[in-house]
C-alpha cells in the first residue's frame, strides 16, 4: 500500500529488480536516498517533477514521456507528480529495502 498511487513489481531476481511507478496526481514519494541501490527510472506517461538534492543544491528537473534519469547510490532524490498522474518504469539492484526517507508527507518511518 503506497498513499501516493501504487507500484507493481514484474520482475524481481539476484541482479535487478523491473517496477511500474503510478504516482497520482498532486502526491509525491519520499524525499530519499539509497546507500546500495541504484535505479534508472523512464517516463511512460505525465510529466514527472524530479527533486534532485537538497537545500542550496536542491535541482528541479521535469521528466517528460520518453525521458530517463539515471539515479546513483547516495543521491538524495524525489519524485513528484504536481501536473497530473505520472506512470514510470524503474530498473534498480534489488536492494528493495535500503530506504533512508529524510521527508516524507505521509508521516511515513524516516
Amino acid at each position: 500500500s503506497k498513499p501516493w498511487g501504487f507500484e507493481i513489481i514484474w520482475s524481481k531476481c539476484d541482479k535487478f529488480v523491473g517496477k511500474m511507478l503510478c504516482i497520482n496526481d498532486g502526491h509525491k514519494l519520499s524525499r530519499q536516498y539509497h546507500v546500495k541501490k541504484e535505479e534508472t527510472i523512464f517516463v511512460i506517461t505525465g510529466t514527472l517533477l524530479l527533486e534532485v538534492g537538497m537545500g542550496a543544491t536542491l535541482q528541479q528537473i521535469n521528466l517528460k514521456k520518453g525521458q530517463s534519469f539515471h539515479i546513483t547510490p547516495n543521491t538524495v532524490h524525489r519524485f513528484c507528480a504536481p501536473y497530473g498522474d505520472v506512470e514510470l518504469a524503474e530498473v534498480s539492484t534489488p536492494e528493495l529495502d535500503d530506504v533512508v526517507r529524510i521527508e516524507d508527507d505521509y508521516n511515513r518511518a524516516q
